[in-house]
């Protein structure tokens, strides 16, 4: 398959020209090669993923977060990534976690990076933190304030600790995130979460592997945390 219609599907899903101005997103490497028939799909580009991509016959990688980088001997295999794009898109990054989750967005409420959910009556917070568990087994939180309930809970996946002041501001009581910075847990007046950057991101994935679509194999690299439990 003609590896720019291939792009072309997924830019009309996370439009480039929405990323960040600093966000390096689009070909990282594009060689001349134009139809592909194997894709990699990941989180990150490392050396190991380049390996399990040349190893099991992939024409293309495409990943999540860019490279601003990109070694030499990477030169060969074409690499794409759709990063903050894919974070602001509607059914992006976010919205994954949220849908994984088995909850819905929040759509009266707007703001570019985070997402909310808004429950009719508030919900136990240990209940919510066991459902959190099923993505992010190892997740870790703050509750200064010893919070039992919550009903609004704001939702940024990937590192998204810049924006717990958006949070409050919609009025959320409970903030989920995958990087959870020290001065911020100790200043929080709301609960805040930290599944985890590799956690909440890992499952867009396969939204990619849909708009990549059934005329190329599309294959998962087999990656995990950096972090030990």
């Amino acid at each position: 398959m003609n590896k720019y219609e291939i792009i072309k599907n997924i830019e009309q899903f996370a439009p480039k020209e929405s990323a960040e101005p600093w966000d390096c997103v689009g070909f990282e490497v594009e060689t001349s090669k134009i139809d592909v028939s194997k894709i990699m799909l990941c989180l990150t580009v490392t050396d190991n993923i380049i390996q399990q991509a040349k190893s099991q016959n992939c024409d293309m990688i495409i990943s999540h977060h860019p490279l601003f980088f990109v070694p030499l001997e990477w030169a060969d295999i074409d690499i794409y990534s759709a990063h903050t794009n894919l974070d602001k898109a509607k059914g992006g990054t976010t919205d994954t976690m949220i849908k994984v989750l088995g909850f819905e967005s929040d759509n009266k409420l707007e703001h570019e990076y985070l997402r909310f959910v808004t429950f009719d009556n508030s919900i136990l917070l240990d209940d919510f933190i066991q459902k959190l568990k099923e993505i992010s087994p190892n997740l870790r939180y703050v509750n200064n304030k010893s919070v039992s309930e919550i009903k609004r809970i704001a939702f940024c996946a990937g590192s998204g600790s810049e924006f717990i002041k958006d949070a409050q501001q919609f009025g959320a009581d409970c903030f989920v995130t995958g990087d959870l910075k020290f001065h911020t847990a100790l200043d929080s007046n709301i609960v805040v979460v930290d599944v985890g950057h590799f956690e909440s991101e890992i499952l867009v994935l396969p939204v990619l592997k849909d708009l990549i679509g059934n005329n190329v194999e599309v294959v998962f690299a087999d990656e995990k945390s950096p972090f030990n439990y």
